[in-house]
């Protein structure tokens, strides 16, 4: 986000970003190939979702999670800004503090991969949700399986 927009988000560009990650990611899944999506997930809906939309485009979902005691991490978040500040952002303990609350780890139903819970309230699917979540996916829960890729001339 820095590289592109100068902040850590601006004006909810993280989550337009994000939503043309997933797009792309869900492409390449339909051409066979394996996708790694190395960014936050700090919702166990974000998640689901993930895996809803891995499941309609055909594949399979693995979660990783890895644990760093919190003065470990907040230090290593510091180090990063110090050696390449145009990558990253500062962040001060109050922001460690604020972003450490909306964190949600994961279960161990979510790394087990256990059978879906039902999506939250107001949505038919996990992909719908994942469209209401994530602007510029590209309605993947207008119906679940996703709709066929585009033809290639």
């Amino acid at each position: 986000m820095n590289p592109l927009f100068g902040a850590s988000d601006v004006d909810g560009s993280r989550d337009v970003l994000e939503g043309r990650m997933i797009w792309t990611a869900v492409q390449v899944l339909r051409g066979g190939a394996s996708v790694v999506l190395d960014f936050g997930c700090w919702s166990a809906e974000e998640r689901w979702s993930l895996r809803a939309i891995a499941a309609a485009a055909g594949a399979g979902f693995g979660l990783a999670s890895f644990s760093v005691p919190e003065p470990e991490r907040r230090r290593r978040a510091d180090e990063r800004f110090r050696a390449a500040p145009h990558t990253t952002f500062a962040m001060t303990d109050e922001d460690h503090d604020r972003y450490l609350a909306l964190f949600t780890p994961p279960t161990a139903d979510e790394i087990a991969g256990t059978p879906f819970p039902a999506p939250p309230v107001g949505h038919a699917t996990w992909t719908a949700w994942a469209d209401s979540r994530w602007p510029a996916l590209g309605d993947m829960g207008a119906g679940d399986p996703l709709p066929p890729s585009p033809r290639v001339p």
